[in-house]
């Protein structure tokens, strides 16, 4: 069964052809930075690989981009349309309803459109995805695999905010939790790793978007993300945690209007509002030089992650490992070591050769002289979606 994935991001497409279930990757492909003068499209294979500098304007051209080169006579990757069997999406937010692979109509689509709402730079750029790839793969089975459905192990007193409990429970208002997926595939690596089944673990997805998750025996008892993917962590354009007196006061007093409000939050804050630049590559560079304000962003997002880590383990009871992963959690040393720092007396200590070592596979970074291990573990959301879109499909042919 070949099976495509497609995941779109809030400024990226990853994407992956792959034969399963022998998990055989065919191509995998990367359209970074969507929206911006410096994007680009890169794709590996078998038969050859490429990387091109070009404007992405959008999500709907990356997927027309992604189309055009499954289909091209050229690199015999597809000989039809028809050689894609499922389609797998990855999709931010599912609400309440969706707490599992789903496959995919007009209603589905319709209620993943709905929830929009809830994740302003990601579900539209989801269904996007979706309408490309139903009008161009037709007789593929579409799947949703959704962020928000491995949180639904969140206990009762983690997922519930102290607001009126009748307004709340009409309108279903509570923490969701995102990047479940991406949570999943890494937490059940090193729980492999760790050869223990009854584990206590913090996963950090740092990446545009980033969250924490703490992990109890291979489900998510708390997370950073709530109702919308945009409080927690400082993020690319997202603020994460602030005071909601400052939106009061924006709106009261400053006269913001709610929706700039919302255009504030979401996609003028974080690292970009803080420096002027959303990537953090970038950033670290001109720290590095010595620029004052991309140091302090980098020590505030340290210590957001700090103040989560102190949290989790009292959510836990302790702790066996911490995970990096995503973009950032795996490559930016720079980062894990301002995390850890000043971390030794939960037991967590970096090794500053491991730690700056550039690989790309499993490894533990932990000096090996405290109780916590400290992992970075590549995230693959991709065959993660790939493995649930194919036991669903199964299912769905039986």
């Amino acid at each position: 069964m070949n099976i495509l994935v497609i995941n779109s991001g809030s400024s990226s497409i990853k994407f992956q052809l792959i034969k399963m279930p022998e998990e055989k990757v065919v191509c995998k492909g990367l359209l970074d930075r969507i929206g911006l003068e410096n994007g680009s499209f890169s794709c590996e294979s078998d038969r050859e690989s490429f990387r091109e500098e070009m404007r992405i304007d959008d999500h709907k051209m990356g997927l027309e981009l992604i189309s055009k080169l499954l289909l091209d006579s050229g690199n015999k990757l597809l000989s039809s349309v028809s050689d894609i069997h499922v389609v797998g999406h990855r999709v931010v937010h599912g609400g309440s309803k969706f707490n599992s692979p789903t496959e995919i109509n007009a209603d589905v689509l319709r209620e993943i459109e709905t929830l929009s709402f809830l994740a302003p730079l990601h579900n539209p750029a989801n269904a996007e995805g979706i309408k490309v790839a139903m009008n161009v793969f037709t007789s593929a089975v579409q799947i949703a695999v959704f962020d928000t459905a491995f949180h639904h192990s969140l206990p009762e007193k983690a997922y519930t905010y102290a607001i009126s409990k009748k307004i709340s429970q009409k309108h279903k208002i509570r923490t969701y939790g995102f990047h479940g997926t991406s949570h999943k595939y890494v937490a059940e690596k090193a729980i492999v790793h760790l050869q223990k089944s009854n584990s206590k673990i913090i996963t950090v997805h740092l990446g545009n978007g980033c969250s924490i998750t703490a992990v109890k025996d291979g489900r998510s008892i708390d997370h950073s993300l709530g109702f919308g993917p945009s409080n927690g962590l400082v993020m690319g354009t997202r603020c994460g945690d602030i005071d909601q007196s400052v939106i009061f006061y924006l709106v009261e007093t400053l006269g913001f209007s709610v929706k700039e409000v919302n255009e504030l939050l979401q996609k003028q804050s974080g690292f970009l509002g803080l420096t002027g630049h959303s990537d953090v590559r970038e950033i670290e560079q001109k720290a590095k030089a010595g620029d004052r304000d991309c140091i302090l962003a980098l020590e505030l997002a340290a210590y957001r992650v700090q103040k989560y880590i102190g949290a989790y383990m009292a959510a836990l009871s302790g702790l066996d490992a911490i995970v990096f992963t995503a973009g950032i959690g795996e490559n930016s040393a720079t980062l894990r070591r301002l995390i850890c720092k000043d971390l030794d007396c939960f037991g967590i200590l970096l090794d500053t050769e491991k730690n700056n070592e550039n690989k790309k596979d499993l490894r533990d970074i932990s000096d090996g002289s405290g109780k916590v291990r400290v992992f970075v573990i590549p995230t693959n959301e991709e065959l993660e979606i790939a493995r649930q879109s194919f036991a669903l499909a199964n299912k769905v042919n039986a």
